[in-house]
C-alpha cells in the first residue's frame, strides 16, 4: 500500500494534465502518474522527460529496455520490472533472458552491445562513477546521441525506481 494517498485525479484543475498523460501513455493513468499528480508541475516535467526517453530517442529499444530491466532488479523495483516486461519482449528480449535478469544473472545469448549496456548500467546504478574501460565499451558501441540517451535512460530510470520504492507506489 502506498505510503501516502493518491490525489483526487478528477479535480477540474488536473483534467488537462490527466488527459495528456492518458493520451501519451496508451489511455492509462498508471499509479506512478497518479502519485506524481500531487505536484502537477513535477508530473508534467516527468511526462516530458520520459516521453523523450522512451518515444523520441534514437537509442535502440533493446538497449533501453535492457537497461531499464537491470535497474529495476538492482534497485528492487518490482513495479518497474513488471511494467516493462511487455516493452522488453517487444524489443527482442525473451522470457528466459528476463528471468535470468530478474534472478540477478547475466542472460545467455547477449551481444557485445548488450553486455556493454549492462556493465554501464551496473556502474552508473551501483557506484555512479563509470570506469574508463566500461565507458570505452559503450563509446565504441553507440554514437554520441545514443550514448547520451543511454546515460539519460539509466539516470532517469534510477529516479523512477527510487520514487516508486520510497513511496511504495502500488502495482497497477
Amino acid at each position: 500500500m502506498a505510503r501516502i494517498p493518491y490525489p483526487d485525479t478528477s479535480a477540474p484543475a488536473l483534467a488537462p494534465l490527466v488527459e495528456r498523460i492518458r493520451r501519451e501513455r496508451g489511455g492509462k493513468l498508471l499509479n506512478l502518474y497518479r502519485m506524481l499528480l500531487h505536484s502537477p508541475p513535477l508530473a508534467q516535467g516527468w511526462l516530458g522527460l520520459f516521453t523523450a526517453i522512451r518515444q523520441q530517442g534514437e537509442l535502440p529499444e533493446r538497449a533501453r529496455e535492457l537497461a531499464i530491466m537491470r535497474i529495476a532488479v538492482l534497485n528492487g523495483a518490482d513495479y518497474e520490472f513488471r511494467a516493462h516486461v511487455p516493452f522488453a519482449l517487444a524489443a527482442g528480449l525473451d522470457h528466459t533472458q528476463l528471468e535470468a535478469l530478474k534472478a540477478g544473472e547475466t542472460p545467455a545469448g547477449l551481444t557485445a552491445a548488450d553486455r556493454a549496456v549492462l556493465a554501464y548500467t551496473d556502474a552508473m546504478t551501483r557506484s555512479v562513477r563509470v570506469p574508463d574501460d566500461v565507458f570505452a565499451a559503450v563509446r565504441a558501441t553507440f554514437p554520441e546521441r545514443q550514448l547520451v540517451e543511454l546515460t539519460a535512460t539509466v539516470g532517469g530510470y534510477n529516479l523512477v525506481s527510487r520514487f516508486l520504492e520510497a513511496l511504495q507506489v502500488d502495482h497497477d
